[in-house]
């Protein structure tokens, strides 16, 4: 029998070493990927904002538009916006969004001002009590003070009164605010005045201020021309008619390529030399107040008008996203031929049974009587006269007031707004618009339901059980057949 040969063991001191080896290999290792982890998370860390934050929220608030970047990237001045917040009081869609801007070009800095280490900051800039999270946008001599308040909008709900917060405007008001400390000259919009015209409504003002309109009055009797500088000439609420020679002012004035917006409503006086700058392009205006005999075109009464929007760039932006303007106390327009090679457009219709009354604000009752101008109508239009001039008429002005802004939803200002923006050629910084703070909902159709639940509840269930069956069928007919 041969004696049994047992592998020979290793000496203690050799299992020490070889155990001290594979534990300085593992620190190593460990010590090196530590390192490697430690850099890459300093040079993630340098990266722009916009490189390392992705954008997934329905309305893109943590994003900036094309526009905006088209503003940072014609600065060649340095710009600072001074955030005014209290330390761990910052707002974190704001606080992401002022991120992006400093990332997106070198000639912008963003500053953070503690109100409890500078209670004076703000005075030189604002006399209003600021609240956190409120900014100044500053470049040179210029400055602009964004309140809290213009950065997250509201919506009165005109029932109950109460308030929520209905828009994020975080990007609009900034880049308008870039663009305004930059910009050595600003639209100038000249407001027709000496008739009486109304004040603008405040909503529909600070919306001028905010998109960067230098607003300015202007009487007719005293020049002898429109001023050159002027990008367009408004008229807003006349209680009374302009002159003939006003008139022709105005027509030459829009026949040799200036821009015209005109607001004007039924009132308690005629405005024939007014509504002669619509006749040369066979636009009329009929007389008294509109009434719609269609439910679905009208709110709470027959003369809050719900029209509909055709398709130009002045609506497809409402269009798009389903806002619907409220006119008020408005006037017929009734669109024929012209012999001047213009091109007439309707912005806004009332259906087939619209009728205007010719009782005008007179009006006792909403049925349809002798006298009365059957529609339909065109409640605003859109003249592009062939020297390139240009003539927006919107047949209400009240409808700017801020209690029936409100009732659209700010659909009415927009609407004007895109209208000034089409006359004067609008700039980048002027049309971003606030982001919806609202949540989207999947909605579907019944049908669609239904049919989901037949192949939730009915398909897959049996296509998995025949799937199941035919694998355990065919595992037992390989066990015979092995067998």
């Amino acid at each position: 029998m041969k004696k049994p040969v047992f592998p020979k063991k290793h000496a203690p001191a050799v299992d020490r070493r070889i155990a001290f080896q594979g534990g300085s290999y593992a620190l190593i290792i460990t010590a090196v990927v530590l390192a490697i982890l430690v850099v890459v998370n300093v040079l993630v860390s340098a990266l722009p904002a916009t490189w390392t934050k992705l954008d997934i929220s329905s309305s893109q608030l943590y994003s900036v538009t094309s526009n905006t970047k088209a503003v940072v990237n014609n600065l060649s001045e340095d710009v600072t916006i001074y955030w005014i917040v209290q330390a761990d009081q910052e707002d974190e869609i704001l606080s992401n969004l002022l991120a992006k801007y400093d990332s997106l070009s070198d000639h912008i800095s963003v500053v953070k001002r503690n109100p409890d280490v500078y209670p004076t900051f703000a005075e030189q800039y604002t006399d209003e009590t600021v609240s956190n999270n409120s900014l100044v946008v500053e470049c040179g001599e210029k400055s602009r003070y964004i309140p809290y308040s213009d950065i997250y909008l509201t919506e009165t709900d005109l029932y109950y009164g109460y308030s929520t917060i209905s828009a994020f405007d975080g990007e609009g008001a900034i880049t308008s605010a870039i663009d305004y400390v930059v910009s050595d000259e600003l639209p100038q919009v000249y407001q027709l005045e000496g008739h009486g015209e109304a004040e603008l409504p405040s909503t529909f003002a600070d919306q001028l201020e905010k998109d960067n309109y230098a607003l300015q009055t202007l009487s007719l009797l005293n020049i002898d021309e429109i001023p050159e500088d002027a990008s367009c000439l408004m008229i807003y609420g006349p209680e009374s008619d302009i002159s003939e020679d006003e008139a022709a002012m105005l027509q030459d004035y829009v026949a040799g390529g200036g821009k015209l917006l005109v607001l004007a409503g039924t009132t308690e006086n005629a405005l024939p030399n007014l509504q002669s700058l619509l006749n040369g392009y066979g636009v009329t205006v009929a007389e008294g107040v509109v009434v719609e005999g269609d439910r679905t075109h009208y709110v709470s009464a027959p003369v809050l008008l719900m029209p509909d929007l055709q398709s130009h760039a002045i609506t497809d932006s409402l269009l798009e996203e389903h806002y619907y303007p409220i006119l008020s106390v408005a006037q017929g327009l009734s669109v024929g031929t012209n012999a001047v090679g213009a091109t007439v457009t309707e912005l806004l219709t009332t259906s087939d049974q619209a009728f205007s009354k010719a009782a005008g604000l007179e009006i006792e009752t909403y049925d349809k009587e002798d006298g009365d101008v059957d529609g339909p109508f065109a409640l605003a239009v859109s003249v592009e006269d062939a020297s390139g001039g240009q003539l927006v008429w919107f047949g209400s002005s009240s409808f700017l007031d801020d209690v029936y802004n409100a009732y659209s939803s700010g659909a009415n200002v927009n609407l004007v707004m895109n209208a000034l923006a089409n006359l004067v050629g609008e700039r980048e910084a002027l049309s971003i618009r606030s982001k919806s703070l609202t949540y989207n909902y999947l909605t579907i159709s019944d049908s669609t339901a239904s049919l989901l639940k037949v192949l939730m509840i009915g398909v897959f269930p049996l296509v998995y059980l025949g799937i199941g069956i035919g694998v355990v069928v065919g595992r037992r007919k390989r066990q015979h057949e092995a067998v």
